[in-house]
Order: structure tokens, then sequence, then C-alpha cells
């Protein structure tokens, strides 16, 4: 039985799976990702793609990839009988990102390129192998593999990582509780073409006394995501049956009550009835175990948050073991990873749950807003530029901060204005050196950033003392109103104005683009000790 030693041993190869992997690999910390399925996804499964997701992707070299596969619809139409109103999709509020839109893209594509990007750099998912068991200790966790061939493997890690699903082993032997219930309803998917009038340039729902019927512009495998609520057939003791095979004809009845038989079903890639569940791990790590994804959250699709969720999990876990597991940090990191994800996990669920609850409730008053008040006061609300924005920057997952996090901090004098501590760093249009770009293409993949904003005269032996001191950890950038050799130039004063750096600011960015600290001081002593706190110099043991 041979033994291995590893920083990192990582359990389920999905989209949460493969962002972890990407991460590591890109600051060289050395682990193993294991999947006991045989193959990658090839259904569609998830298939929407947030603001910020692609900007965390981005970071990760393969966001582009997954813009040119996808399909960036900007409008959904609801149907409501013979009328319909038109929705724009993130047309406000989303002026701080280089991607305002929701990418559809199948779950199998964006699986496709992430295990391309692996490979590309010589790492391979290790298929067909099972996690049976793990015992942890102060000093490393004893994993014990199955492998495809039947024989077991013990592997010795600092750390282990679940991101092996709702079912997961790894929440299992961690003994972390899962808490929450299924819903009573089993939904209908298919990947189809459909034959009959429907904008492919938009996303459509059509609202009727049932429920929804949702039709999403997917493109690969198929043109079309169909997904709608089962009739519920019951039994002689009004007990829903467990659900069989789905048939296109099954799928096909299910689109008629909505359509009045106006859209024909044809050629499909995928068809299943499923249920849905909204549950969520009390913890999201017991000592050197941690989850993240559907090993610590499941709910309902309802404003595509599952995925995105989950990669995000990972951003956030990622570069903190990465910096822990290469002795430049302080372990310390790692006790943020749970109070700045789990909130997050908490607020998805509930948001889903209500969501979830207003389109598939049977309730009669619910049914009657839903059919008869939602159509003549959608335009209206439509109509409240600020409230969809709210709205819009919720769903696209761009307002998620992080203030309360042990691990950010204000400084002083503090900032009047501008994203505080533990918000994200807004992207915006930019020059460097004469050609325009976004500010997060401007600022170092991977490693904090010190951005000094503003017309102080900043002490040189300052801001060449941290990058000295911390190595390729830390950069520091300059932005100012006037143009200069090496400064981030902002033409017409507007990014300024957006971090409240009218007067000097200064901004110390996280590796995963999240404030850590800020502060209006002209000096950098405050920011060396936050420094300090949570990094080691290379030199350091």
């Amino acid at each position: 039985m041979a033994q291995d030693v590893v920083d990192v041993v990582i359990v389920g190869a999905g989209p949460t799976g493969l962002t972890l992997a990407a991460q590591l690999r890109a600051f060289g910390v050395g682990f193993r990702i294991v999947d006991r399925q045989l193959d990658r996804v090839h259904e569609s499964r998830a298939l929407a793609m947030q603001p910020r997701t692609l900007e965390v992707l981005r970071g990760l070299g393969f966001a582009q990839a997954l813009v040119q596969r996808g399909n960036d619809a900007l409008r959904l139409q609801m149907h409501f009988g013979a009328r319909v109103v038109g929705m724009p999709l993130f047309d406000v509020g989303l002026e701080d990102t280089a991607y305002p839109f929701l990418l559809f893209i199948s779950q199998a594509e964006t699986e496709a390129i992430m295990n391309e990007h692996l490979l590309a750099h010589g790492i391979a998912v290790e298929r067909g192998v099972e996690l049976l068991a793990f015992s942890a200790s102060r000093e490393e966790i004893l994993c014990t593999l199955r492998l495809h061939d039947g024989t077991t493997e013990q592997v010795r890690a600092r750390y282990l990582v679940g991101c092996d699903g709702a079912h997961s082993s790894v929440r299992r032997g961690a003994g972390i509780p899962f808490e929450g219930a299924a819903y009573p309803q089993t939904f209908a998917l298919g990947d189809v073409e459909i034959d009959g009038e429907l904008e492919q340039a938009a996303a459509h729902a059509f609202v009727g006394p049932q429920g929804l019927l949702l039709f999403f512009p997917l493109g690969r495998p198929t043109t079309w995501r169909v997904m709608g609520m089962r009739p519920p057939p019951r039994d002689q003791a009004g007990r829903e049956p467990e659900a069989d095979e789905l048939s296109l004809a099954d799928l096909q009845a299910i689109c008629d009550a909505f359509t009045d038989g106006t859209l024909r079903l044809r050629d499909p890639a995928w068809l299943s009835y499923f249920r849905l569940q909204h549950r969520q791990a009390v913890r999201y790590r017991n000592g050197p175990v941690f989850l993240a994804g559907d090993a610590a959250h499941v709910h309902s699709p309802a404003g595509a948050q599952g995925m995105n969720t989950g990669i995000q999990d990972a951003w956030n876990l990622g570069w903190k073991l990465a910096l822990v597991t290469r002795e430049r940090a302080n372990a310390a990191l790692l006790d943020s990873y749970e109070p700045e994800r789990l909130p997050v996990g908490r607020f998805v669920l509930r948001f889903s749950d209500r969501a979830s609850s207003i389109a598939i409730s049977e309730s009669r008053l619910v049914r009657l807003l839903r059919t008869q008040l939602a159509p003549r006061i959608l335009p209206l609300l439509l109509r409240f530029a600020r409230g969809r924005a709210f709205g819009f920057r919720t769903i696209s997952q761009l307002g998620i901060s992080y203030r309360t996090s042990p691990a950010v901090e204000e400084g002083r004098p503090r900032l009047g204005s501008g994203p505080r501590a533990g918000d994200r760093l807004p992207d915006l249009r930019i020059e460097r050196d004469g050609r325009e770009c976004w500010l997060h293409e401007a600022l170092t993949p991977l490693a904090f950033q010190l951005l000094l904003c503003g017309p102080a005269e900043w002490s040189t032996d300052d801001d060449a003392r941290l990058p000295k001191h911390y190595g390729a950890l830390v950069a520091v950038h300059r932005l100012a109103g006037e143009a200069a050799p090496g400064v981030l130039h902002d033409p017409n004063g507007s990014v300024l104005t957006r971090l409240g750096a009218k007067q000097p600011a200064q901004y110390l960015v996280r590796p995963d683009g999240h404030i850590g600290f800020r502060s209006g001081a002209t000096d950098l002593r405050a920011a060396e000790s936050y420094l300090e706190r949570w990094l080691r110099a290379p030199s350091t043991p």
C-alpha cells in the first residue's frame, strides 16, 4: 500500500473543484484532484455564469474562452398568456465590470474549458478514484483512496477540500451537519431543439397558474434548455410517486400546458426529472478539512446562483490555502474562509428559496399574484432604474462583501466614500502607457495590490520597500489624474471619484480582488502593519 505526500487533496472535479485546482496550480502548490466519476459532465446542468464569476475566471486565464462559447443574452421575455413583457437583463448597475451580462453556457462546456486549461499545464483529474475514509491529526490528514482498478492507496495531505456535491463524503467524514429540506415538487428539464416563434437572443419565462416554464438560449449541445414543473400525478393515498424517466412526449405535454401547443420540441440531447433541495452545511471547516460548492450548500436554480457561488467559494479559499501551504501567510488566514463564505451561502439559500416559492407556490393568493397582478405591475416596476440596478447587482454577485471578516480592516484617517474594506474593487476603464484598459487587467495577478491613489507625493522608499520585503506577493501601483510612465492614468477623474480619492487614498487589494485594507493616510505604516499581520516574508522560516 503506497503512500504519497501532498499539500492539498481536492475531492470532486466539477466547476468548484476545477477552479480550486486551477488556482492552486497558478500559485505553484502541490495537490491532487480526484473524482469517482469516470468522465466529466456531458449534460448541460448548470447553465448561467454571472459577471463576478467571469471576473474570477479571467484571473485564471479562461474567461475569454467561456465568453466565446457562450450566449450573452440581454433580455428576459415574460409571457403571461397573450401578453409579453420584455425585461432587460443587466442594463443598469453593472458599469464597473468588463462583463455586464449573464452568460448562458452549459456546465459541460464550462468543465471542458477548465479541464483543457489544466491539461495544458500538465494536470489531469484522477478519475474513477473515490475517497473511502480519512483521519485527521494536528499535522496531517491520512486519506484512503480506492482507485479505478479496485486497489487502495493512502495519501497524506496537509489539507482536504470537499467539492464533491450534495452527497459529499468529505462532509460526512468531517461530521458536519447538512441542514435543510427538499422541495415537494418534481421538475422536468431538457436540452432540445424547438420549432416555433421563440426569439433566440432572449431567455423566456411562461407564467401560468401551475407555475413557470423556462426557456434558456443554451447554444450547445442544443439551442434551448427547457425547465418546468411536472404536474403532480397522485396515487390513491394522495402521494406523489417517485419520478420515472422523462420522455420527450412528457416534456412536450408540460410545454403545451403553458404555450397552447405553439412550440414543438425535438432532437433532445438530455431529458431528466429532478428534485430540488435547500440545505447548507452548518460549518464550512473542521480543522484541516474544508467544504466548497454543493458540498457546502444546495438550493434551487432561481437566480442562477449555485455554480457561481461554488466557483467563488473556491476562489476565496484557494489563494489562502496556497499562501499558507507555501508558508507565505500565517495559518490564521484560513480562519477567514468560513466567516466570509458561509453568510454568502446563507443569503443565496434564502434568496433562491423565496424566489422559488413565488414561482411554484400552489397557494391561491400567490397564483393570483403571479398570473393577474404581475403582468400589470411589472411594466411599472421596470421603470425604476435604481431598483433594477439593485436587483441586477445582487444577482450578478458583484455586490458580495466581506466587511465583517477578520481579514479586512479600515485604516485611519477613514475615507468618507468609495468601496470599503471587504468590498470588491470596482473594475473601471483607465489608461496604462497611453492605452485604454480595465483596472483589473492592469493589476498584477495572484498578488496583493497596493493602489496609491490621488495627487499625494508618495515616498519612493515606502512603496519600494514592500515589494523588496515580500517579493512578487505584493505589487505597488499608482493611480493618478496625470499621465506619467508606469502610472495608471485616470484621465477624467471618474475612477478616483469612485474610490473616494479626491484626497490621497490607499487601497490594499487581496489576491481575490476584495479590499483587505484602505485608508486616507499618506504613509504606509498601517498598510505594512496589516501585511505583517497576515503575510510572511520569503526569508521567514
